[in-house]
């Protein structure tokens, strides 16, 4: 099985954060993405957060690490605080479709799978969480996912809902006729 390794950037003003929601699914989430070969983790979050945001952030620490072993990839996720320090809101139109600062008890949905813990996480301080979870894709790649998703005629985030489940945290919903399982 293939391992991912992923950042996720979790910008904070008081008890908000700052979401951008994704071109792929339009669904809400954390700025960040894959590691690149040679890179160091802080290098990634700063990286991901400039492409995807056109902002300059400060690591304040890692929040934790999570992991879902038994998606389509072994995909482990780094999350950092962070704060904006430079930079002007642009948004890359291949990845991002809005962004936006929620307050902590408002975030918009749907949330993208595993982001409501990290936001939970990061917006109570906490430093050095580990949580895993077994839950399973309904699909054997996010290539596969994606050509679902373009041959459903559905809206891109009623799609993820459809697959993934309605909130974050819960189990993704049952695969569909025409779904190839994964094991």
């Amino acid at each position: 099985m293939t391992v991912t390794l992923a950042v996720n950037v979790a910008l904070l003003e008081g008890s908000s954060v700052l979401l951008l929601q994704r071109e792929d699914f339009e669904v809400w989430c954390l700025p960040g993405g894959e590691v690149e070969p040679g890179e160091s983790l802080a290098e990634a979050a700063r990286r991901e957060t400039w492409e995807e945001m056109g902002l300059d952030v400060e690591l304040h620490g890692i929040v934790g690490t999570y992991s879902r072993p038994n998606w389509h990839t072994s995909m482990h996720v780094v999350v950092f605080a962070a704060q904006s320090v430079g930079g002007d809101l642009r948004l890359d139109p291949a990845e991002v479709v809005a962004a936006g600062w929620f307050a902590h008890d408002a975030l918009p949905a749907p949330l993208l799978l595993g982001q409501r813990a990290r936001i939970d996480d990061a917006v109570a301080g906490r430093r050095g969480v580990a949580r895993s979870t077994a839950l399973r894709s309904p699909f054997a790649s996010r290539a596969e996912a994606y050509r679902a998703r373009d041959a459903s005629g559905l809206p891109r985030a009623d799609f993820y809902v459809s697959r993934f489940g309605p909130e974050d945290g819960e189990a993704p919903a049952a695969a569909l006729p025409g779904d190839r399982p994964t094991s």
